[in-house]
């Protein structure tokens, strides 16, 4: 590790002013991607910005028809969440099965969110669920959210506060796991609402996104039958020691009738 200047503010007005200060300064949320490319000098701020302390931006707050989860909510508070469980626990499970339990008790929604890792469990319910992510300045849909590999639409000094999840009709989230990381080789999210599917992958390409052809198919006839024949297309999908891109594509409609089966058992 190298030297650097920490910051602790205690207000969203307080980083936003730590940030105006300087160009070299990174955002400390759960540290659990950070912290590590710090200690590989592959990234090397002069300044940490940490947002535990800024109380405003943890919690679960239910209304609406709709969930809003801070940004500095760890990924253990929304997988033992009642309420949560309660609303949309496809969510829930999805963020118990992140990782170990030290990665959960430590690593937030908005940390995941911000960093958009392209095997990351988080972006996939983001997206499913049609959630809008809240900054101090926007709210920005998910759709549009997710730009590339580790990009977003965040502009230079927005700060995630929170997310807001509509509440499905249902949802369940089914991933094959890396046996060492726990990372998503291919990880699927399925979310109805009233009838409408939304599917969304992550762990298979470069960046999260949805396959509209299982979300026709899913809306028309919710069963694992109906999708069993669909095959999607590889050429833009991953290959590497861990999956080629015609198993992440095998693997994908089967995760997705894996997802589906969960919610008619």
């Amino acid at each position: 590790m190298y030297s650097f200047k920490y910051q602790k503010p205690v207000s969203i007005s307080d980083a936003q002013a730590c940030l105006a200060k300087g160009s070299e300064s990174k955002l400390l949320a759960g540290g659990q991607s950070l912290t590590a490319a710090m200690k590989l000098r592959l990234s090397s701020p002069k300044e940490l910005i940490d947002l535990s302390a800024i109380a405003e931006l943890s919690g679960i707050k239910i209304g609406n028809g709709e969930v809003t989860i801070g940004a500095m909510t760890r990924h253990a508070d929304v997988a033992s969440s009642a309420s949560l469980r309660t609303h949309i626990p496809g969510l829930a499970n999805l963020a118990g099965g992140i990782a170990d339990r030290m990665v959960r008790s430590m690593g937030t929604l908005g940390g995941s969110l911000a960093n958009n890792d392209p095997a990351a469990d988080y972006p996939a319910a983001t997206l499913g669920l049609g959630a809008s992510i809240v900054t101090n300045e926007r709210q920005i849909k998910a759709d549009d959210f997710f730009l590339g590999m580790f990009e977003t639409a965040l502009r230079t000094n927005e700060i995630i506060t929170s997310v807001i999840f509509p509440v499905p009709t249902r949802s369940a989230y089914a991933k094959f796991k890396h046996p060492a990381s726990r990372y998503a080789t291919v990880g699927v999210f399925v979310a109805e609402f009233n009838g409408v599917v939304r599917v969304a992958v992550t762990g298979a390409a470069l960046v999260v996104f949805r396959v509209t052809e299982l979300e026709k198919v899913l809306s028309q006839r919710f069963s694992s039958e109906s999708i069993a024949a669909i095959k999607v297309d590889e050429s833009a999908l991953n290959s590497d020691l861990n999956a080629d891109a015609a198993y992440r594509s095998h693997l994908i409609t089967r995760m997705a009738m894996q997802a589906v089966d969960s919610l008619q058992a």
